[in-house]
């Protein structure tokens, strides 16, 4: 069966109880390029859906969060395991993680990885949805035409996790208003957004141009025509 989204503003408009942090690790981070750095991996109890999500903590993020003025630096990055690990052209989430860890490191701040495959739907309804667009829909359209929700996530346990770790107020490394918008209504302030690079190939050009005409991504792609 499948469920549809509920509006992302009524799920930031719920109270936010507090989570907790569960675990504490060093975990060395070396990727294919040859970049290397060390992240402190957080697990946590208490967050509201119950999934494994984690948050890294990047540079001197410590020095970052407990700064008087100025704010850490922070990308809410939802996972995605055809992109991050598979390197599928198809999207840009693979560079954007590798992006994101580089920046985050050098500024001081953290990524936090979120479960939530294919913009909430899960990993099987992603490709679901991936062979749908082979057929002419877009990103957005093809969830819908599933019966889900054009973007099913919530924000509700990045926005726990962050206070757990006693990050109130971050810049937010990400091309998406949405995230600003419901971490703005959980209580987080976004002091400011930060944009990504642009990851652009022939295989995900059209995936990005959705982004941008239908959910306002600051993206910068070259006009076509």
């Amino acid at each position: 069966m499948t469920s549809t989204a509920v509006d992302p503003a009524s799920r930031s408009s719920r109270p936010t109880p507090p989570a907790s942090v569960r675990t504490r690790v060093v975990v060395p981070l070396a990727f294919a390029d040859g970049y290397g750095t060390e992240a402190e991996v957080f697990t946590f109890t208490g967050l509201v859906d119950g999934r494994e999500h984690l948050a890294l903590g990047l540079g001197d993020w410590r020095a970052a969060v407990d700064r008087p003025f100025g704010a850490p630096l922070v990308r809410p990055h939802s996972e995605c395991l055809t992109g991050d690990v598979f390197g599928s052209l198809r999207c840009d989430c693979g560079p954007q993680l590798r992006e994101a860890v580089e920046r985050i490191a050098d500024a001081g701040g953290l990524l936090l990885y979120l479960r939530q495959e294919g913009r909430g739907i899960g990993l099987y309804a992603k490709l679901d949805a991936y062979a749908l667009q082979d057929t002419g829909l877009d990103t957005y359209q093809a969830n819908t035409a599933l019966g889900r929700g054009e973007d099913e996530r919530d924000y509700t346990p990045a926005a726990q996790m962050l206070r757990a770790l006693g990050a109130d107020r971050i810049a937010l490394l990400s091309n998406n208003p949405d995230k600003a918008a419901q971490l703005d209504a959980l209580g987080v302030r976004v002091t400011e957004r930060v944009h990504t690079g642009v990851h652009l190939s022939p295989a995900n050009a059209g995936y990005l141009a959705a982004k941008v005409a239908h959910t306002h991504h600051t993206l910068d792609l070259p006009v076509t025509g």
